[in-house]
């Protein structure tokens, strides 16, 4: 202590000393920047853009470049919105959307535009509108995932000169007006009436189409049973012919005589007769066929 009280090494030269050790350290610190991963630094010299700083340790001038802008590079979402829309074919839907995206160059975009999510949502609900007007409402219920991607197309162009990516743009639901929706609800029960009637009309007709192959079917069997019989008939016509040819009269006489047998047994054996009544004729024919039975014995 001198005699004021002050301690001796901060008076004089070390005073200076620490007072340049102090300012060594501020400017060190003022110098150095350590940015996060999920983070970008802009920064700025005299007002005006100087670099942008990535993750990890920066050096900058003290006193001359300052760090203007945090920008978080992690992907955001922007609030569901509801747009109105008409389509081509002058129908009302209420279209809710979500878009996600990231901003890939701060320094475009903390230069170029002031409120991102509220240009980015301006920018959606503009793209929205004018793709559904392009559309029939039956094309925008059944072709949502294409209409997804020419929105997140078209979002993307608009917003590239702002430093920002479009991750993904999805269309949550399409609202119709109440009297959209009971037409398109009497459009399908109309069509489910029709679609109805179809079916049952092709049932019938393939019913009968089944019904006349069955009959077709079952004529040519028959066709088909007559033509054995009658080759049988013709096979046993050629025999007795033939027979005839070589035996002469009495081959013939003996077939006559054996037919007429044949038919008087079939009367005696049929059901219900109990009592034969045989002409003289049949006598004779019985007398024939034996003397023929034993001429050929």
């Amino acid at each position: 202590m001198n005699e004021f009280g002050i301690p001796v090494f901060l008076t004089g030269g070390n005073l200076v000393v620490l007072a340049i050790a102090g300012l060594i350290i501020l400017l060190v610190s003022k110098g150095v920047r350590i940015v996060p991963q999920s983070e970008k630094f802009v920064v700025e010299r005299f007002g005006r853009l100087r670099t942008v700083l990535g993750p990890g340790i920066n050096f900058v001038i003290p006193l001359i470049d300052r760090v203007a802008h945090k920008i978080s590079i992690l992907e955001r979402q922007l609030p569901n919105a509801m747009q109105d829309a008409i389509t081509s074919d002058n129908a009302l839907v209420k279209v809710e959307t979500s878009v996600f995206y990231r901003i890939t160059e701060p320094e475009r975009t903390v230069y170029r535009i002031r409120d991102v999510d509220g240009a980015i949502a301006t920018t959606v609900a503009g793209v929205v509108r004018s793709e559904i007007g392009k559309m029939e409402l039956d094309q925008v219920q059944s072709n949502r995932s294409s209409l997804i991607e020419t929105i997140k197309a078209q979002v993307e162009s608009a917003v590239d000169d702002w430093g920002i990516e479009v991750t993904r743009a999805e269309i949550l639901d399409v609202n119709l007006d109440e009297a959209t929706r009971a037409a398109m609800l009497q459009q399908l029960n109309a069509e489910r009436a029709r679609r109805a009637a179809v079916t049952e009309a092709e049932g019938s007709k393939r019913s009968v189409e089944l019904n006349a192959d069955a009959q077709l079917y079952a004529a040519e069997q028959i066709a088909k049973a007559r033509r054995i019989q009658a080759d049988a008939e013709a096979y046993a016509t050629a025999v007795v012919a033939e027979a005839i040819t070589e035996n002469g009269i009495e081959a013939a006489q003996y077939q006559v005589a054996l037919k007429q047998v044949e038919a008087l047994t079939a009367v005696g054996t049929g059901q219900g007769n109990q009592t034969v009544i045989m002409p003289a004729s049949a006598i004779e024919a019985f007398g024939d066929a034996f003397k023929l039975f034993g001429g050929k014995k």
